[in-house]
């Protein structure tokens, strides 16, 4: 848009050029050695450059969230970057994607219409690999998934977006849902094809395999924030003060998270003549009595004591005793 001159401009140029302090014919000159900007209306820009910053940095956040989440599902190393953001036409996006991928076409309340979830395949093998009990490889030849691997890479897709509200959560409060999973690019039909659209390309790398996976958002699903995609929205709710609200549902997400509870009934040493020789039916003999307290461990700590039974035919501890923290605290080492 050219800039609007006040009055004051307006009757300074006009002074100039009636008192020749000014030429015409220079000025002429100069508009022609202007260079001129191509603009392509088939692929108009939806968003200004602040408004794409802020979807930056929105999936900035949620690269990290999936650093975190699937490290713990995989128990393997993950990373992700944001790799590049850009406009497209939903032509162009569907396009370059390869045949067969995976593709998860989804809703996010409260906006209306879908989204596409991307994972390359070779990230997706390399999943399916990591979850089967292997080094995370992805194949060599790519095939199309089996009806096991589809039922896998649904629960892995449910992962993915289950780290998408908090990435939001500055901006406004969604609830994605998967709809359906696609392996051909073709029948995924979720807008027209010229209308433009944002894609968010992440550079992953999980166990031995990297790849991109790439998020399409349609224009006119986030048409409705597009006013609060600043960097001044992004900012002032990432600074708001820690409510009793905000740590309540920090609490409860602490409280939904999983962690391995080991019961040590004792220790033994054995020599690894007497380890390879040992058979169906043999006794070791452990360092405590049957009626001494076992020990529950939460990773390296002991955190109860509890007593060895049965409880409905299965094997049980009954928890007797917590242990505090000044009682644990040579087990951080």
């Amino acid at each position: 848009m050219a800039d609007v001159l006040s009055q004051n401009e307006i009757d300074s140029l006009l002074s100039a050029l009636s008192s020749g302090d000014v030429d015409v014919e220079e000025m002429k000159k100069e508009e022609e050695g202007q260079h001129i900007k191509e603009y392509d209306f088939r692929r108009p820009d939806k968003l200004s450059k602040e408004q794409m910053r802020t979807l930056q940095m929105i999936h900035e956040n949620l690269a990290r969230i999936l650093t975190t989440v699937l490290s713990t599902k995989l128990r393997s190393m993950v990373n992700f970057e944001v790799a590049s953001i850009e406009q497209l036409s939903y032509e162009e996006f569907i396009r370059s994607l390869p045949e067969p991928t995976i593709i998860g076409v989804a809703e996010m309340e409260p906006f209306k219409g879908q989204f596409i979830f991307e994972i390359n395949p070779d990230i997706g093998f390399a999943v399916i690999d990591r979850l089967f009990g292997g080094m995370g490889r992805a194949i060599h030849e790519v095939r199309a998934f089996t009806d096991i691997e589809k039922v896998v890479l649904q629960q892995v897709m449910n992962w993915f977006l289950s780290c998408i509200p908090e990435a939001w959560e500055n901006i406004i409060r969604v609830s994605p849902k998967l709809r359906e999973l696609e392996s051909n690019p073709q029948f995924t039909q979720i807008v027209p094809n010229s209308d433009m659209t944002i894609i968010i390309t992440l550079q992953s790398k999980i166990a031995n395999s990297d790849g991109l996976v790439n998020i399409c958002i349609p224009y006119i699903l986030i048409e409705p924030i597009v006013p609060q995609l600043n960097a001044q929205q992004w900012f002032s709710n990432t600074r708001q003060d820690q409510t009793a609200k905000h740590i309540e549902a920090l609490q409860k997400r602490i409280k939904r998270a999983s962690l391995e509870v080991f019961a040590e009934l004792g220790s033994a040493d054995l020599t690894v003549t007497d380890l390879l020789y040992l058979q169906s039916g043999d006794v070791i003999r452990l360092d405590k009595h049957t009626d001494q307290k076992v020990d529950l461990r939460v990773g390296k700590r002991t955190k109860f004591h509890g007593v060895a039974g049965q409880n409905s035919k299965h094997m049980a501890i009954k928890v007797t005793d917590v242990v505090s923290d000044a009682e644990d605290g040579e087990d951080d080492e």
